[in-house]
């Protein structure tokens, strides 16, 4: 009975040390897609404009267009989650991708490495970080004035960082 006993535990304990070697390493290393300019375009930009949007137009009140599936809808604003929860969502889209931002290894489109070890380019990322939760804090409070003063600041913060790594004459000077 004892061996019986002791046999099923030794292949239960062994069945579950093999799912355990199985598993997929939860330390796999971050992968860089998308050069820095794919990443303005494709993320940072999209989810500003969501944000600034705030500033001209109430999402709260924001109509849907009749006959148009909302599931369908290319625009945030007018997605099935639309209104304020679009501008919530593209204002921690921005938070998050300050990590994007950060991470070694992408590269600027003219082939320069992103300035990740600059003082000023981290500073700028955090600006950003920091503007995106702000904007976060006043979408859930659905609170346009605060979202009309958060834009100005999360501009400034954007334009800062292009007058110092964007806006260059040349383009192979870009991130520099």
């Amino acid at each position: 009975m004892h061996r019986i006993a002791f046999t099923l535990v030794f292949i239960i304990v062994a069945s579950r040390l093999s799912l355990i070697a199985q598993a997929p390493s939860t330390n796999a290393p971050q992968q860089v897609h998308a050069d820095l300019n794919q990443l303005m375009r494709g993320v940072l930009y999209p989810a500003a404009n969501v944000v600034f949007a705030a500033q001209n137009d109430n999402p709260g009140e924001i109509k849907f267009v009749p006959g148009h599936d909302p599931a369908m809808s290319t625009d945030p604003l007018t997605s099935t989650f639309g209104g304020w929860v679009a501008i919530e969502n593209a204002a921690l889209a921005l938070a998050e991708s300050a990590n994007l931002l950060s991470i070694p290894g992408r590269m600027c489109s003219n082939g320069v490495p992103v300035p990740t070890k600059d003082a000023a380019w981290m500073a700028f990322v955090q600006q950003v970080r920091d503007e995106g939760m702000k904007a976060y804090k006043a979408a859930k409070a659905k609170d346009q004035p605060k979202m009309i003063e958060l834009s100005e600041t999360l501009s400034v913060a954007c334009n800062g960082c292009h007058r110092k790594y964007r806006d260059r004459r040349a383009t192979e000077k870009r991130c520099m």
